[in-house]
């Protein structure tokens, strides 16, 4: 049974004319009025505490912290950015409905 590695770099051919296409696995940004962002309230697996959790963007890591930064600084509270997903510490909901819809981004509220 062969070993399979998840490397996406390495590229095998015995073609010597083989040249390999490598591509940015991440995708462009979307413009905000092409995006409906989720925001969800969520409580499991925290210890109990609130947490804000926007769901949905399309595009880079980069523009993902850059709105993370911007939420959390307009909210006034920490949080996270990984994984498609932007966290905001506590019960935030419409702090960060409002500044979204600001931003031009249509919102759907999820969830209790």
């Amino acid at each position: 049974m062969s070993k399979r590695s998840n490397n996406k770099s390495f590229a095998y051919s015995t073609n010597p004319d083989y040249e390999p296409e490598f591509g940015s696995d991440e995708q462009e940004t979307l413009s905000p009025n092409e995006q409906t962002l989720e925001v969800h309230i969520e409580k499991k697996q925290r210890g109990g505490k609130v947490a804000t959790i926007i769901r949905g963007f399309i595009g880079t890591d980069e523009d993902l912290k850059d709105l993370a930064k911007t939420l959390k600084s307009a909210c006034g509270v920490g949080g996270s950015s990984k994984d498609g997903e932007i966290l905001i510490q506590g019960e935030k909901r419409e702090k960060v409905m409002e500044v979204l819809q600001k931003k031009g981004f249509k919102t759907k509220r999820v969830g209790g």
